[in-house]
């Protein structure tokens, strides 16, 4: 795999066809692109100022702004190179996860985003960070690994196993002069869920531990997502 690799689901093919691409994005991906994709949008025609979506911890709290606990996960910036280049990692990784490891498990997946939301509001108020869409770098953490055999390249310079993709990404920024803080943050919460949600279900198990599952979706949520169960009771006689 490269990591600079072909655009996003084969655009430079001849006679590619955005709306078939866009509609076979599994549909948490496809909202969450459309969501940052509009927000980008309305701020390039000055529908919608950046200024009313930051994060902003007295804004949030002290004046019932509580949409920018939404709208600080949507706005990568204008529309620019850096913009596209968020939008391929989104698409890409939020696409593999949901159509690989979460396959028919959307309220898994809605919760894992639950998960990172939460986690990076809580820490959000002590970094001055006011956009955090960035952090859902998260899911790029957990995609690798999940699928720590797999081989990349950056740029065709050097290859590595997958799971180094955030490391080789956060040194990449680093040597753009970027801030990384925001990178750092996903890649802690994002070994944070792994942990919660394969590494510890496994321990519980072994050692019989009460507790299996921390980050079991609660039933309103699979009844939402479409993936609920009734449970099913076995009646002896």
């Amino acid at each position: 795999m490269d990591f600079g690799g072909a655009a996003m689901g084969g655009a430079g093919d001849a006679g590619f066809d955005f709306i078939s691409w866009y509609l076979e994005i599994p549909v948490i991906s496809r909202l969450y692109f459309t969501g940052a994709f509009l927000t980008t949008a309305g701020c390039a025609l000055d529908i919608i100022s950046p200024f009313s979506l930051y994060f902003n911890f007295d804004l949030i709290f002290h004046q019932g702004q509580i949409w920018r606990l939404i709208t600080t996960y949507l706005f990568f910036g204008m529309f620019s190179i850096d913009f596209l280049f968020h939008m391929y990692f989104l698409v890409r990784y939020c696409r593999s996860l949901e159509e690989g490891d979460f396959r028919g498990r959307t309220a898994h997946f809605v919760m894992m985003i639950i998960f990172g939301v939460t986690f990076m509001t809580l820490v959000a108020p002590f970094v001055s960070v006011h956009f955090l869409g960035s952090s859902l770098f998260m899911m790029v953490y957990v995609w690798g690994r999940r699928n720590e055999d797999m081989r990349m390249s950056f740029l065709g310079v050097f290859t590595f196993n997958a799971p180094y993709l955030p490391w080789v990404m956060l040194a990449f920024s680093m040597l753009l002069g970027h801030n990384v803080t925001i990178d750092a943050i996903g890649i802690l919460v994002g070994h944070t869920y792994y942990f919660l949600e394969y590494v510890y279900p496994a321990v519980a198990e072994i050692r019989g531990w009460k507790c299996k599952k921390i980050l079991e979706p609660p039933r309103i949520l699979h009844w939402i997502c479409g993936t609920y169960q009734e449970p099913v009771h076995l009646h002896q006689d």
